[in-house]
């Protein structure tokens, strides 16, 4: 066997140093160098509305289906620490949510909720995922609970951190106003986005600290990692967020209270709703949200912010691997 031979299999080889092995062959050992399967997902791609969107595959398809959902202003990427221990048993797929990553922007700045679950359908069907385990947080949880409130029956379990949009006394609070407040808000606030330029940064080191700035819980090595994949360069040299500016308006039309209550208690599937001890979110247990869902447990942490699973990702990996059935 000449030396520097390209071998796939590993049933007859030896880690040796420098990226070579020893191969045996007729009782003699032959250095060989070694090829090394891929550890990050591929890049893929799905239209829904005439978007194309972005999602990352962590591979393992015969394995049961997993999508992991991000949060607004995040991007599918944020996963990746997940999705490392969770796709030995999973078949993992992170999508960027419309606006977000590396998906398009809306042409017509469309944002709604509505807009977010049909996305999400689509993956689920064109992939033929269901049923489908979920697990996301914030923007991405509320996505997900309207979902499987509206298709019950393709998702099998839900995990939600931080995902049931505003607290019960935000929602009092906007219901002071009237309907025609509301939409006069929205087009103020909409028409100062479309002024608004992205802000600019001179270097990835000044992006990186704005992320650190965020969220004080993550690591040095977390938020850079967030950063590089968070950002996109400008032609001038700087960067930008890759999001869209426009997700930052809220719609003036959405269901009442009533109405996604009924949504959450058409849910079939178990729940496991995430919450951090410090976070400025409002706890489902304590606010009396949880009791809507049929099936459902909630799990605190402390120690962490909104981002649980960047806060504590190894516990929040055990506990969501232990609710999923890894």
């Amino acid at each position: 066997m000449p030396q520097g031979l390209c071998v796939a299999s590993r049933d007859w080889w030896v880690r040796w140093r420098g990226g070579l092995a020893l191969a045996l062959s007729g009782g003699i050992l032959y250095p060989v160098r070694v090829i090394e399967h891929p550890t990050g997902p591929t890049s893929q791609s799905f239209v829904s509305q005439r978007l194309r969107l972005h999602y990352v595959d962590w591979g393992n398809p015969t394995a049961p289906p997993l999508i992991l959902l991000h949060g607004g202003r995040d991007h599918c990427r944020n996963w990746d620490w997940v999705a490392q221990d969770l796709r030995r048993d999973f078949h993992v797929i992170a999508p960027d949510l419309r606006g977000h990553g590396d998906s398009a922007y809306s042409p017509s700045g469309d944002y709604s909720m509505a807009a977010f679950v049909y996305d999400l359908a689509q993956l689920i069907h064109q992939q033929r995922l269901a049923p489908v385990s979920i697990v996301a947080h914030s923007l991405g949880g509320n996505i997900s609970l309207r979902y499987a409130g509206a298709f019950p029956d393709t998702v099998a379990k839900l995990v939600a951190i931080e995902g049931m949009g505003p607290s019960p006394a935000m929602i009092a609070e906007r219901g002071k106003r009237t309907a025609a407040e509301r939409m006069r808000y929205w087009v103020q606030e909409t028409r100062a986005l479309a002024g608004r330029v992205p802000r600019r940064y001179a270097s990835i080191e000044e992006a990186f600290a704005r992320m650190q700035a965020e969220n004080s819980h993550l690591t040095p090595e977390q938020a850079r990692y967030l950063t590089l994949h968070g950002v996109s360069q400008n032609e001038d040299g700087t960067y930008s967020w890759k999001f869209d500016n426009y997700i930052r308006s809220f719609s003036p039309v959405d269901f009442s209270p009533e109405e996604l209550h009924a949504l959450w208690g058409n849910i079939a599937c178990p729940i496991l709703l995430v919450n951090g001890a410090e976070s400025w979110a409002s706890n489902p247990e304590k606010d009396g949200r949880a009791a809507h869902f049929k099936d459902v447990r909630v799990v605190e942490f402390e120690r962490a912010g909104h981002w649980v699973h960047h806060d504590r990702l190894e516990d929040f990996v055990a506990e969501v691997g232990r609710f999923l059935g890894a």
